[in-house]
């Protein structure tokens, strides 16, 4: 355990952070799952731009790579656009 004031803060502080990293990050892994999983192209291209919103505020903050987040709107945006076609 840690002895000094300020380590023992960082541990609160660090703890509270990364369960809300991990809550955002979560949640936009579930509504790309749910993007993915839709077979309807209108229901699809209303989905798209707010998981790319997630995906950006995730990438603003650190909690994901900003190439990460790039390279997963991409992957989506095929994927809807392959829905489109069919």
């Amino acid at each position: 355990m840690a002895n000094h004031k300020s380590s023992i803060k960082r541990i609160r502080q660090t703890n509270a952070k990364r369960l809300h990293n991990r809550y955002y990050a979560k949640t936009a892994r579930n509504a790309m799952r749910v993007l993915r999983a839709t077979e309807d192209k209108n229901e699809a291209q209303a989905l798209f731009p707010k998981v790319c919103s997630m995906l950006d505020k995730l990438a603003k903050k650190n909690i994901i790579h900003k190439n990460k987040a790039g390279n997963l709107k991409s992957k989506l945006a095929k994927h809807v656009n392959k829905l489109a076609q069919a």
